[in-house]
């Protein structure tokens, strides 16, 4: 285990840092500065992540420009005409309708909260746990009187056994911060122990390969599966090994 948890620390100090955020659809909320414009094109960008990276952000960034370089101030004071410059936008299976909805969320919510982090708290116990803050984000966010059901396809749940990667993604992009500067540590109510790491079937082969997941099956339960034994190579902070993963399996191909 010691030999493993020294590999995987090398493997994140190469992938942790500066150089790994322009080519990555982090980079997209690192041209802001302000906490809500952060969250909202952090949440379009990891909502966006799958497929080419390169299109990811550029879509991302196509969105950002629609928005004015300005999200929150759009989600918040737009007017009708302004909406218009949303029509016709599309990625893969995301559309205007699916954005038009994003949109009154970000509005609603705002209205109410300060930060996105509130919309993962909701009916949480004492005893934080994500698959219910996951379970209750995704009743919160379609709690609006009326949604697009299409829509509902780009929010995943562990309530219908999905990784719910990208989520997961976003997630650890807001709540961890170390010192390579990548993750922007913005929340803190959630913890980064609290975090489960995003999964696919990249960091899927490679987490078999090393012995850190034995479920066939990519779901929710593999993903809780990897991060616990994630946790006991760093309790405080397994997800940090998402960048070795990734690293290892998307750009090493470590099957």
């Amino acid at each position: 285990m010691q030999s493993l948890k020294e590999f995987l620390d090398k493997k994140t100090n190469e992938y942790n840092r500066p150089a790994f955020i322009k080519e990555d659809p982090i980079w997209i909320p690192h041209l802001f500065s302000k906490k809500q414009d952060i969250e909202i094109s952090a949440f379009f960008a990891a909502i966006f992540a799958w497929g080419n990276r390169t299109t990811i952000i550029a879509k991302t960034k196509e969105l950002m420009q629609r928005m004015d370089n300005a999200p929150y101030d759009f989600s918040m004071n737009h007017k009708d005409n302004d909406l218009r410059k949303l029509i016709g936008f599309k990625h893969r299976t995301f559309n205007d309708t699916d954005l038009l909805y994003f949109i009154s969320f970000f509005h609603t919510h705002y209205k109410n909260f300060d930060s996105l982090e509130k919309a993962f708290l909701i009916n949480q116990q004492k005893s934080f746990s994500m698959k219910d803050a996951l379970i209750n984000f995704h009743h919160y966010f379609f709690s609006l009187e009326y949604f697009p059901p299409r829509t509902k396809k780009h929010i995943a749940s562990p309530e219908k056994n999905s990784t719910s990667k990208r989520i997961n993604m976003f997630l650890r992009w807001m709540v961890r911060k170390d010192t390579a500067g990548v993750d922007f540590g913005l929340w803190k109510k959630i913890k980064p122990c609290d975090l489960i790491c995003p999964i696919d079937i990249h960091v899927a082969r490679v987490a078999k390969r090393l012995n850190l997941l034995d479920r066939k099956n990519i779901d929710w339960n593999a993903a809780e599966e990897l991060t616990e034994n994630l946790r006991k190579l760093d309790k405080n902070d397994p997800v940090k090994y998402d960048f070795a993963l990734f690293g290892l399996g998307v750009v090493e191909k470590f099957y």
